[in-house]
């Protein structure tokens, strides 16, 4: 299913799952899974359980590999037991969640003692670059850099935070890794090179390079961040 995906978010997915490494034998749980292209891709290796608010996305998931699919949110978050699992992935999820403090902490409850916690999140300052430099909005990108929220067309507002932000709502989590996504490739405006399997593996090649460097991570559009349950 990821190849049926726009450039975008094929190359999102393939770096991510890079930045993950390999991962085998583990219980995982997917938070907002969305179409469930993440949940199937480890499904085959791992036991997979996935909570998705959207019945739409659910019904349209991919089932390439076998998951337990649940509908709902925080109030299904509740019902996990402690310890339950090894790894949580929660993608591009806080920025439309009102609970953000309270699915954090439930996320500690719910990890074993040293498992891994991967949060993709929207960096501002690489949003104020894309509006000003890709889309020519110098409203959204003024309004951003007021401290103002974002706005998307399917899923509403875009409520920013901070990196710092996790470790604030739950302190017994520790960060240990933070990458730079998206940095470069939103800004090649050739619309035809982009779709070319060279150019997209040349793009991932440089991506992957620069997303530990700071002055680059600084500006990509995404931050891919791993904390640890001490």
């Amino acid at each position: 299913m990821i190849n049926s995906l726009g450039t975008w978010e094929k190359l999102l997915k393939r770096i991510l799952w890079s930045q993950l490494g390999d991962i085998k034998e583990k219980c995982i749980l997917d938070f907002g899974s969305g179409l469930g292209i993440t949940a199937s891709h480890y499904a085959k290796d791992n036991q997979v359980t996935a909570i998705e608010p959207s019945e739409e996305s659910v019904n349209e998931r991919c089932t390439e590999n076998e998951y337990e699919q649940i509908i709902g949110s925080l109030d299904e978050l509740y019902k996990l037991p402690d310890e339950s699992f090894d790894l949580i992935f929660c993608h591009n999820v806080l920025e439309y969640a009102s609970e953000r403090e309270e699915i954090i902490k439930e996320f500690y409850r719910v990890l074993k003692p040293n498992g891994m916690l991967s949060v993709v999140k929207h960096n501002r300052p690489g949003r104020v670059m894309q509006m000003a430099v890709l889309l020519n909005d110098f409203e959204s990108a003024n309004n951003l850099l007021d401290g103002k929220d974002g706005m998307t067309s399917k899923f509403g507002a875009i409520h920013y935070y901070e990196d710092s932000d996790i470790t604030k709502w739950c302190a017994d989590f520790s960060l240990v890794k933070t990458y730079g996504i998206r940095t470069f490739w939103d800004l090649q405006q050739n619309q035809e090179i982009q779709e070319t399997p060279e150019w997209q593996e040349n793009m991932i090649q440089l991506e992957m390079r620069v997303a530990e460097m700071e002055e680059y991570r600084a500006i990509a559009f995404f931050h891919h961040m791993l904390f640890v349950k001490e």
